[in-house]
């Protein structure tokens, strides 16, 4: 892939140079990951079949193949389409369920398959068997059967997390500190489906915050299956350099690196269409149009929104004024005035990131101020 256009174009060695990685030592993990062999990479045994009026948007059950998430993408018709879909598990089939509409993407003229629609993709747990319905208007489309594979082995749990680098421990005396961030390593990260990048923001203004709509009821070692599920999707289906999010923090709280480059770093990301290039993604995993968010999923977004932010000295209680790339909702070019920590609904024609989570952010960005406060510099 060639290099990115505008502004997010300086390379990982500059930052790498001029800016001081934060944070923390890792600390105890939340989810247990074996230690006794090499670290492993899953082969995807993921299917993505063609559909047609004749196959699968309007007939029986598909058989034949094992996964855990789903999607659909297609080019021509209607922007957005009423999909449902129902799954087989263990013999038991679940009632319809809808696929979303995807609005996260990254900023025309990059990354992606220009023209493509999509759904969100939704994680169903093991199955082996889907039925799909709707797609009114659509001549074909590709159904995206995941298969995220095993959970990685690590020889040494404590390469689980991200390590603070020697000389940033005297900056915790002035900044926020870095939360304890998942690896992509320990999630099982398939370095071989990223195509192109990573490439980086001059600076961070913003933090968007997003929900991935997909599931309510996965468990805790679920989650390393769920991002490559994601990631597999963003990169397979969707054509995308790499997962789109920065940061994915699951419903128990914990936080995973998404997007390749340093979490330290300004990664440019591919989740708010039109406002990557002066802001970082933070994407929660379930649906908050239909659940609250949890204590420790609020604490988590506030603990790495004010790392992020307080690297670049930006108020997180206040407004930054930042010019649209080109979204649904603001053309390119346009200033607006958002929010320093707003939701992805904010910027685009989209729910994300679902009413209950919407409206936490106020409390979250009072929080996040508190914290940037709390570890500012000393006065006097």
């Amino acid at each position: 892939m060639s290099q990115f256009p505008g502004s997010a174009t300086p390379s990982r060695r500059g930052f790498l140079l001029g800016s001081a990685a934060l944070g923390a030592s890792a600390a105890a993990t939340t989810y247990a990951v074996p230690a006794t062999a090499a670290a492993t990479a899953a082969t995807d045994a993921s299917a993505d079949l063609v559909l047609t009026g004749a196959r699968g948007l309007r007939s029986g059950p598909i058989t034949g193949h094992q996964f855990s998430m789903v999607g659909v993408t297609w080019r021509g018709g209607p922007a957005t389409a009423r999909l449902r879909v129902r799954t087989r598990s263990h013999g038991e089939w679940t009632g319809w369920r809808a696929l979303r509409p995807l609005h996260d993407g990254p900023d025309g003229g990059g990354e992606g398959r220009p023209g493509l629609r999509a759904t969100e993709p939704l994680w169903t747990g093991d199955c082996d068997a889907i039925d799909v319905r709707g797609a009114d208007g659509i001549e074909a489309a590709t159904l995206s059967l995941i298969a995220p594979g095993r959970d990685p082995v690590l020889v040494d749990p404590a390469a689980r997390y991200e390590r603070v680098e020697p000389g940033d421990r005297s900056e915790r005396t002035k900044k926020a500190p870095q939360p304890d961030i998942v690896r992509r390593r320990a999630w099982g990260a398939n370095e071989k489906w990223r195509n192109g990048g990573p490439w980086f923001n001059r600076t961070i203004q913003q933090v968007h915050v997003h929900h991935t709509v997909n599931s309510n009821d996965y468990a805790p070692e679920d989650v390393p299956a769920l991002l490559r599920g994601i990631y597999r999707y963003h990169t397979k289906s969707l054509g995308w350099s790499d997962v789109g999010y920065n940061f994915l923090v699951d419903r128990f709280g914990g936080i995973w690196q998404g997007r390749a480059g340093g979490s330290s770093l300004p990664v440019l990301g591919a989740h708010t269409l039109g406002f990557n290039s002066t802001s970082t993604g933070i994407a929660v995993i379930g649906n908050f149009e239909e659940v609250r968010p949890e204590r420790a999923v609020i604490s988590s977004i506030v603990r790495l929104a004010a790392w992020k932010l307080d690297m670049y000295r930006r108020t997180p209680a206040g407004l930054a004024g930042v010019y649209s790339q080109g979204s649904d909702k603001f053309p390119s070019g346009q200033k607006v005035r958002l929010p320093v920590i707003d939701g992805h609904r904010d910027t685009n024609d989209t729910a994300c990131p679902g009413a209950h989570l919407y409206a936490a952010l106020p409390r979250i960005r009072e929080r996040t101020q508190k914290r940037v406060d709390k570890f500012g510099p000393q006065q006097g």
